[in-house]
């Protein structure tokens, strides 16, 4: 038997982003149903879909009515609607915490990025999509604040990586100078939207879609010897 195909997968993401999960979601689906056949490396690149956002966040439904121009009642519906599709691709939004439900707040998600970055540098990419899947947890489960450096550096100590390195990245020029070039890069590449994947540095694949697309791109990458 041949050994898989390995590919490299980039996912120009952001931490507030819902439908970067659900895409996430469907592509490991994707890979799972490949296996054996193609493996894949998955690296996660910056996006800040609110660059602008203050410090003290905005509530959720405020948001999406400010942003989006909906009222309060249409964006209780588009919710309705997102738990819905991350049930199916096996992703629940829901609150997992204990008591009454807090908010859902959209956070500065700058330092998360830088802090990802790090944990791609210094520990490579399989603990950096751990600690991604544990800030959109964190986000989306937990309703933590993912803007808050002593949130940021609970939640890497608890995938494995140091927490005193990873202290001193969120503070590092440098990692901040690199998450700016490549969320640059983005709109050199006309991304203007997450989740965006590029496999082999070649195929564009933007939006959440289902595993089946994904599992065809990724077989025609391999097809073309990318």
């Amino acid at each position: 038997m041949s050994a898989p195909a390995r590919l490299t997968i980039d996912i120009w993401s952001d931490v507030m982003c819902p439908w970067c999960i659900i895409g996430y979601s469907q592509l490991r689906k994707a890979l799972d149903s490949l296996e054996g056949e193609i493996e894949a490396e998955v690296r996660w690149l910056p996006f800040e879909l609110n660059p602008e956002m203050a410090p003290e966040g905005e509530e959720w439904r405020d948001h999406v009515a400010r942003k989006y121009g909906r009222t309060l009642e249409q964006a209780g519906e588009n919710r309705a609607r997102l738990l819905e599709f991350g049930d199916r691709a096996g992703y629940d939004f829901r609150w997992h915490g204990a008591g009454e439900e807090p908010p859902t707040v959209i956070w500065n998600t700058f330092a998360a990025h830088k802090l990802l970055k790090w944990a791609l540098i210094e520990a490579g990419a399989e603990a950096q999509t751990r600690l991604k899947l544990a800030l959109f947890d964190a986000h989306f489960q937990q309703r933590r604040n993912v803007s808050n450096p002593d949130v940021l550096v609970e939640v890497a100590a608890a995938q494995g990586l140091d927490p005193v390195a990873a202290r001193a990245a969120l503070t590092d020029e440098s990692l901040g100078q690199i998450v700016k070039g490549e969320e640059a890069r983005a709109w050199d590449m006309n991304i203007s939207g997450v989740p965006a994947m590029v496999v082999q540095g070649k195929f564009l694949i933007p939006g959440a879609q289902e595993p089946e697309v994904y599992a065809d791109v990724l077989r025609r990458a391999v097809a073309r010897g990318l």
